[in-house]
């Protein structure tokens, strides 16, 4: 096997900011991410890629120096178990470079079975027409998220992100011009007390088409005081960074009512199968989530789009210069038809 991967900055289509940006500089407008391709000696091969957050104190260099590590002698397409596992062992954490391996490898194994990743992990086929992704509304002031807002009038289902002081305006700003859309809430764990977030999810459940409310406190704070606000709350809870991996699904059951896994933050595919399937037999609600992601990631939790309830895979569109072609979104709803690769992620390189 021979291994190469690069650093790639994604372009956004708008300067991005969540509420962890605040403080930190506002967030960004160029996105690096690593790709990751895997060769073996019959020629096959398998795409894979990371997409790094600061918020999980992860970069490009965190993820290019964990790369440099990996003897690629121990990974094949025939032993996806056995290469993860010598993976695994190589560090603790690490998921991003994980993530992109693991994506590689089985996009290798699933092409040379002749099936696309979602079948040879044995979910069925991809059903068109059935998975539908909101599209994400980032901080910013209500006159541009206002705007950014009528630009994806396409789009029927909204994630605006809150959790800044301008809360209340933005929110505003954004049902203004979203009309009687439904929009879902992320406020990346802006709100710091149980207090703070029953007051503001008891406002934005007066809006009435608030669909669900996304990581409003901090993840370190005690599970009793998340199963305060999820006995009080009048809007379902998502938790996404209370919930890394499957191993979290108990302390996830007391506090919220569902839960968001993205790959990257699990560490791939197969882990995040696996995180699907826990919160799935808690009674959890699912949902499969992203970064800032080219078609390659987008593509890959795609093909695990039965297993959730909802979507937010919109990574890709919100960027301009995607170097590989992959799963649709077509005004919100996840196809691919038309799509030429039939075999792995079904993806291309431009």
């Amino acid at each position: 096997m021979q291994i190469g991967f690069r650093r790639f900055d994604l372009a956004l289509r708008h300067h991005w900011a969540i509420a962890t940006d605040l403080g930190r500089g506002g967030g960004k407008s160029v996105y690096p991410v690593v790709f990751v391709e895997l060769t073996d000696a019959e020629g096959r091969r398998g795409v894979g890629e990371a997409s790094p957050s600061s918020q999980y104190q992860e970069t490009h260099e965190t993820v290019t120096e964990f790369l440099a590590r990996v003897d690629p002698s121990r990974l094949s397409f025939d032993d996806v178990a056995g290469s993860m596992a010598y993976v695994e062992a190589l560090a603790p954490g690490r998921y991003p470079a994980k993530c992109a391996l693991n994506i590689a490898l089985l996009d290798g194994a699933a092409k040379a079975a002749g099936k696309p990743l979602c079948g040879y992990l044995g979910l069925g086929a991809f059903v068109e027409g059935r998975h539908l992704s909101s599209f994400t509304i980032g901080i910013d002031t209500p006159e541009i998220m206002a705007r950014k807002t009528a630009e994806a009038a396409e789009y029927p289902v909204l994630k605006m992100k809150l959790g800044s002081p301008g809360d209340r305006e933005n929110f505003a700003a954004v049902r203004g011009a979203a009309l009687d859309r439904w929009i879902r809430v992320d406020a990346n764990a802006g709100w710091k007390t149980k207090e703070e977030a029953l007051r503001n999810i008891e406002w934005l459940a007066a809006d009435g088409k608030v669909e669900f409310v996304e990581q409003p406190m901090p993840p370190e704070l005690p599970t009793a005081e998340w199963a305060w606000l999820k006995e009080r709350s009048p809007l379902p809870l998502i938790g996404d960074e209370l919930y890394q991996s499957a191993a979290d699904v108990d302390r996830c059951a007391e506090c919220v009512h569902g839960i968001n896994v993205k790959l990257v933050k699990t560490g791939g595919v197969t882990r995040g199968l696996e995180a699907l399937q826990a919160a799935r037999a808690r009674g959890l609600k699912t949902m499969l989530g992203c970064m800032i992601e080219s078609s390659v990631l987008i593509s890959a939790g795609a093909h695990l789009a039965a297993l959730t309830d909802y979507l937010d895979l919109d990574g890709n569109v919100l960027i301009t210069n995607d170097p590989y072609t992959g799963v649709r979104n077509l005004r919100g709803m996840m196809s691919f038809e038309g799509v030429a690769a039939v075999g792995g992620l079904r993806v291309t390189a431009r």
